[in-house]
């Protein structure tokens, strides 16, 4: 027998070409479906392959010999049988298949989209590549009713939190007297520490004091000193290391002392060198980094490394009312376990401030996608 092997796009143009090279009397030996091309297994095309044979020992032409015109006809109601089975055969293996590429198809899309949409939320590509195969092993778990009315937003939110466990949330509980507030300028340092206090003294009702070492700026001093006024505390401006240390010294017996430091371009050490020379950083101070959400992830991470020296107890992350893209909080607490402290969305003093929790951060983040959808 002679067997040839044909491959085309579907079952028709290959019962075609079959036809066509070995006439009505080939033999269907096999059928199969294959996959061909792609690129990791995404994007591959299907093709029929059938395996065909001619007996050459056979007269398939016409003759006038009734006995072998109608064994003619018994082989090719066999072989019609035999076509209808393989048919059937290849009926449900295509149906099959188109199922199971319809599923990778839906798989591959909507991975893509949380991935396109925690990349617009500046999240790093790093977190990201962690979690697209947890995500894509929960989708397959499912089946296709299960994927349509599963909470994903959750699901994306435990996993986001799980990964921030490592780092530390909740605000400022008078472990320590001295708070001291530094960061870069512009980022909100002196109103916040205005809400810190606030909160102190309105809701805590502890006694409360400023210093600010942010000599560079008048509008600053005055700021502080105007909320100082309003609370009714003190306010002392230290220009020099002996002026820091007596400030100390005089407010000793205050249950929180807050010290603003001055807003520079900490990306030059020597800013970092400057405020170590006029502040004493000892084991009874506490140092809260203030960075804005407005910033880049980069600069967050640069100006969090320069500051980490002396040390960098907690960040506090400002101006959440002006953007809507949160990943660089995310990233500075998975990568970098970054302690955060508190989170401020507005002007209002002490309102706009609540202790930072992961839950809620992530929470804000995912929410985002919804507001877009």
């Amino acid at each position: 027998m002679k067997v040839k092997k044909y491959t085309a796009q579907n079952l028709p143009e290959a019962m075609k070409l079959v036809r066509a090279d070995l006439g009505s009397g080939a033999v269907i030996l096999n059928t199969r479906e294959v996959q061909v091309g792609g690129f990791f297994g995404f994007f591959t095309k299907k093709n029929v392959e059938i395996f065909a044979g001619l007996d050459q020992d056979v007269d398939y032409h016409p003759t006038k010999n009734t006995n072998k015109n109608i064994v003619k006809e018994k082989q090719a109601v066999f072989q019609d049988e035999e076509l209808t089975k393989e048919i059937r055969q290849l009926k449900n293996m295509v149906h099959s298949l188109t199922v199971q590429s319809k599923s990778a198809d839906d798989a591959a899309l909507f991975i893509k989209e949380w991935e396109n949409f925690l990349l617009s939320q500046e999240v790093d590509l790093t977190i990201i590549e962690e979690l697209i195969p947890s995500l894509s092993n929960k989708y397959e778990s499912l089946d296709e009713m299960e994927r349509d009315s599963y909470d994903w937003n959750t699901w994306i939110s435990s996993y986001l939190s799980a990964r921030m466990a490592k780092s530390e949330f909740g605000g400022f509980h008078y472990e320590t007297k001295f708070l001291n507030l530094i960061g870069p300028t512009g980022v909100g340092k002196t109103t916040t520490i205005a809400k810190i206090g606030a909160k102190a003294v309105l809701k805590d009702g502890k006694k409360v004091a400023f210093i600010t070492t942010d000599t560079y700026r008048i509008a600053a001093i005055d700021q502080l000193k105007t909320y100082a006024e309003i609370l009714n505390i003190p306010c002392e401006v230290a220009y020099t290391a002996d002026d820091f240390k007596k400030a100390k010294e005089k407010f000793e017996d205050y249950d929180l002392v807050l010290v603003d430091s001055a807003g520079r371009n900490f990306l030059n050490r020597f800013y970092i060198e400057e405020l170590q020379r006029i502040i004493h950083f000892d084991k009874d101070m506490k140092n809260y980094l203030v960075l804005s959400l407005t910033s880049k992830y980069r600069d967050m991470e640069t100006i969090y490394s320069q500051f980490k020296s002396l040390p960098v107890h907690k960040v506090i992350f400002t101006k959440k009312d002006e953007t809507t893209t949160y990943g660089s909080l995310l990233n500075l607490a998975i990568l970098n376990s970054v302690p955060i402290g508190y989170v401020t969305n507005g002007q209002n003093v002490p309102d706009d401030m609540f202790e930072a929790d992961a839950d809620e951060l992530v929470q804000a983040l995912v929410k985002e996608k919804l507001l877009h959808a």
